[in-house]
């Protein structure tokens, strides 16, 4: 080989290895930390499970621009530390983008590694405002927000002239988050909530919190924890004697909460920012239940946070697409910036280059006692 040529292959080979490490993979890894054990593992499994419906679909048919989409997956038991580790690993392997993180202290945790990195973070599944607000261009939400939620649950009790609301809340970002959405929404109308109480995150403590709520007399009971926690609160409220009735936000994971409460989660409500997963409602529900029936047979239940996840993947696919035959993170953001008013098929998504919050969707859904959603 002429010198010539061994210094140009030496160079060549050089800029290469400086490369960051999804520019020459054949694949598009994203990287997820989410629980997948611990008292949120539902939520975790659930989301992932509703994204690889979609990219698994995507890949049988040849990727996006030839390549593969990979979901590369660490657990972090819905812990902020594990979660901050798990990041770390991520994005020095060399991922494309962070996606479906599970929760609000977990993301948290993240959203500044990812920011410094200049990783983009797609998807988490939390509606903390801490996350949107200040606009942070590396950080892309596809559900509304707990302010959202929490807004429209006042809206429904207050309409028919429920005043007195208590809030359980977990004691982090998360329940306190939930706890600002209730209160920012009773104080226009002169209101403020009757009762609080806590519950430590990934624990069942609920002794306390009962009673303090229960002491200042609640009609109904707005909860902003975890399934499990949420579940033991019911039961130990009902027993006490509370006879009003329970609002949750989406974090919850409404079939968890339903079969761990088993026949006690009659006339639940809780609050959904997708559309209902278990009919054909629309075209993405269609779609989505087509998927996991091809997927899983008649094994498959359809669940709103793998639903969740679903939109998320069909989203980033479509941002992928739009970010060019050589797609870059950067890119990836450009692509996902440019759906204005997008519609997945009866859900819409509007980005913009300062939006980054797509959706506001919200609505009420009730459990019946043996287990179902009822609109």
């Amino acid at each position: 080989m002429k010198r010539r040529d061994a210094i140009a292959h030496v160079g060549a080979a050089a800029a290469a290895f400086a490369l960051p490490a999804w520019a020459n993979a054949p694949r598009i890894v994203l990287g997820q930390s989410a629980a997948f054990s611990g008292p949120a593992t539902a939520l975790g499994e659930q989301f992932r499970k509703g994204a690889h419906l979609l990219f698994d679909r995507v890949n049988a048919r040849g990727g996006v621009g030839g390549r593969a989409i990979e979901l590369k997956s660490l657990d972090d038991g819905y812990e902020p530390d594990r979660c901050a580790a798990n990041t770390r690993q991520l994005i020095d392997s060399g991922v494309f983008a962070l996606f479906g993180y599970i929760g609000t202290p977990t993301s948290l945790a993240a959203l500044p590694l990812a920011t410094a990195a200049k990783v983009p973070f797609l998807a988490p599944f939390t509606g903390a405002e801490a996350l949107r607000s200040p606009f942070n261009r590396y950080a892309l939400h596809m559900r509304a927000s707990y302010f959202d939620e929490t807004a429209e649950i006042v809206k429904q009790l207050t309409s028919v002239g429920v005043k007195r609301i208590g809030v359980f809340y977990q004691n982090d970002s998360y329940g306190k988050a939930g706890l600002e959405g209730v209160t920012r929404a009773l104080a226009p109308l002169g209101h403020a909530p009757a009762g609080l109480g806590t519950v430590e995150r990934n624990t069942v403590d609920v002794d306390a919190a009962v009673k303090t709520i229960l002491a200042g007399r609640p009609d109904a009971i707005v909860q902003i924890s975890a399934y499990r926690s949420c579940a033991a609160f019911i039961r130990a409220a009902r027993k006490a004697g509370f006879g009003g009735t329970f609002y949750n936000v989406s974090f919850v994971g409404t079939l968890a909460l339903a079969k761990e409460l088993g026949t006690d989660a009659r006339g639940v409500v809780v609050s959904q920012v997708m559309p209902f997963a278990f009919t054909a409602s629309t075209p993405l529900a269609d779609e989505y239940l087509a998927a996991g029936k091809a997927a899983e047979g008649d094994t498959f239940q359809p669940n709103y946070s793998s639903i969740e996840g679903y939109v998320a993947a069909k989203a980033v696919v479509e941002g992928l697409r739009r970010a060019g035959n050589t797609p870059t993170p950067e890119g990836l953001i450009n692509g996902l910036e440019s759906l204005r008013e997008f519609n997945l098929g009866g859900f819409f998504l509007d980005f913009g280059p300062q939006k980054h919050a797509g959706s506001k969707f919200v609505e009420l859904v009730i459990l019946t006692a043996d287990g179902r959603v009822r609109r």
